[in-house]
């Protein structure tokens, strides 16, 4: 009876892996590398932050205050049974902050920024726009991809914060002004109970390498797709599936180095 799997289908398996991998790490070199053109010409990077920040804001802002309004509601019912209802605010401040807040906006932009990113790059491939590029002598990493990458790294961490606020804001309307919690307690608590440092500083750290992470897996599927409709819909698809376990595996390690230590 043959065997469904043979050693040599394994050993290409594992060679074409370290191949997309050493691909991956080159590319990312060379958008580091090419950081200082691009700051250089910083209204490249502007345009994209408004193209990636102004655009997802909206989605960001709305979906923070419906979890702030879910929070709200979900952790008053909880501390009453404890007789702490006056933490409500300590409660959904923290949660945001810490985890809610940088997460679900690295899976938000994930799914809308980095997307469009993808689809984007993957186009300009598929016209030969990319090669065109080169045979202009100019790179296309320092010129299209690098701006692109930086502006989600400064636009996603905006966007985390945006997302907190509204959060906070979403549970200050639950607890405060529908059920009755007192608002000089609501925001006491979190004035008391939230450090700068250990979680607002967490927070902006989980929400830069998230950034980091989504932004570059966004470039990375659009440049080395195949320039085909079919190879840029798979790579889009690609974008989203490992953007969004990156982010949550990378929350989990973040979280027990940050808060276990």
């Amino acid at each position: 009876m043959r065997r469904w799997w043979h050693p040599a289908d394994i050993g290409w398996a594992v060679r074409v892996k370290l191949a997309d991998l050493g691909l991956g790490a080159r590319l990312f070199v060379r958008l580091l590398l090419g950081s200082w053109a691009s700051f250089r010409r910083f209204g490249l990077i502007r345009d994209q932050i408004h193209f990636l920040g102004n655009y997802s804001l909206s989605i960001i802002a709305v979906s923070g205050l419906f979890v702030g309004f879910v929070f709200g509601l979900q952790g008053y019912y909880t501390l009453q049974r404890y007789g702490s209802a006056e933490a409500l605010g300590l409660l959904v401040t923290l949660s945001l902050v810490r985890e809610l807040g940088p997460v679900v906006t690295a899976l938000l932009f994930a799914g809308r920024a980095g997307t469009s990113l993808t689809a984007e790059i993957g186009l300009m491939k598929a016209g030969e726009q990319l090669s065109v590029m080169e045979m202009m002598a100019v790179d296309p990493i320092d010129r299209v991809l690098a701006p692109r990458f930086w502006a989600g790294v400064i636009a996603m961490p905006l966007l985390a914060a945006v997302f907190s606020a509204m959060g906070i804001i979403g549970g200050w309307i639950v607890g405060v002004l529908m059920i009755g919690v007192d608002g000089g307690a609501f925001w006491s608590q979190i004035q008391g109970g939230v450090d700068v440092w250990s979680d607002v500083g967490n927070g902006i750290i989980k929400s830069v390498v998230f950034a980091i992470a989504v932004t570059f897996i966004a470039l990375l599927q659009g440049f080395e797709s195949h320039p085909t409709p079919e190879g840029v819909s798979r790579a889009t698809t690609r974008t989203v599936v490992m953007a969004s376990l990156t982010v949550l595996g990378l929350d989990f390690i973040l979280t027990a180095l940050m808060f276990t230590i």
